[in-house]
């Protein structure tokens, strides 16, 4: 089945990409859970994090820095919260890894 993300990637669905690189791009959540929610997606995809062999290190890693990068270009200097579900239990609603970003506001303990 072709997830969401990849008729994104395809060019099959429209989205507003905020960033763009040759490993990942970067979306609007539509559901924002707070001020600024980025989804950043692999364009390689890779269903979860459970499911991430030792070879994806170095793409698991660019999404991370990726993500920081982008929050530091939207100012999130007072902090921001990044998130991967993994599972139904874990929230995931679309199987194909992507890190939330979420930030603008002071996030809560426990998230859950």
């Amino acid at each position: 089945m072709t997830t969401l993300f990849e008729k994104i990637i395809s060019g099959e669905l429209p989205a507003k990409i905020v960033f763009e690189d040759a490993l990942c791009f970067a979306i609007n959540d539509i559901n924002p859970q707070a001020p600024t929610h980025l989804l950043v997606i692999p364009k390689n995809p890779l269903p979860r994090i459970a499911t991430a062999q030792e070879s994806d290190k170095g793409l698991l890693g660019h999404l991370l820095l990726t993500a920081a990068s982008i929050a530091d270009s939207m100012n999130l200097h007072q902090g921001y919260r990044l998130v991967i579900n993994n599972g139904s239990d874990g929230g995931e609603s679309v199987p194909h890894l992507h890190v939330h970003l979420l930030g603008g506001r002071v996030m809560q303990w426990p998230p859950g």
